[in-house]
């Protein structure tokens, strides 16, 4: 399967974060868009909250302008962390009177947020779901061979 160049450079770090045990959803140096984002919070100040999918003024002009940080616009950002968040079993936006999970480090947590933001950086993209165990052991049945000789 073909894939874009930002989504090979997503995945290796969400991969590299998962397995060094350097992914937090409630740090945004650390959360799935801060790892893309090379560990810099520089992201957060697209929006005015963690989890939401509204641009401010500075994410406003950095669309309109048509930058993109590594590889996506800001609005994919926001859009990116808003399904890690809910796959992680958040209510978004992040605040301390929503739900969150029990225990936001947990490897299944992040696994399930995980598999959620990997989903939409496919979708972006236009290409199969990666995280898809139906696509990656898809077969064919073969045809049963019929005996060459009886007896």
């Amino acid at each position: 399967m073909q894939t874009s160049k930002r989504l090979d450079q997503a995945l290796q770090k969400l991969y590299t974060a998962f397995h060094n045990n350097t992914l937090n959803p409630e740090c945004c140096k650390q959360c799935a868009v801060g790892n893309i984002c090379d560990n810099t919070d520089s992201w957060k100040h697209l929006s005015d909250g963690h989890g939401s999918l509204q641009l401010n003024y500075v994410g406003r002009v950095h669309e309109t302008l048509g930058r993109r940080f590594n590889g996506y616009t800001p609005l994919e950002l926001l859009q990116i962390e808003a399904e890690f968040l809910k796959g992680c079993g958040y209510t978004l936006p992040l605040h301390h009177k929503n739900a969150r999970p029990k225990n936001p480090t947990a490897k299944a947590t992040l696994f399930k947020g995980l598999s959620a933001a990997i989903a939409y950086l496919c979708a972006l993209d236009g290409i199969a779901n990666v995280m898809d165990m139906q696509q990656l052991l898809a077969y064919t049945e073969e045809p049963t061979p019929v005996a060459e000789t009886l007896g």
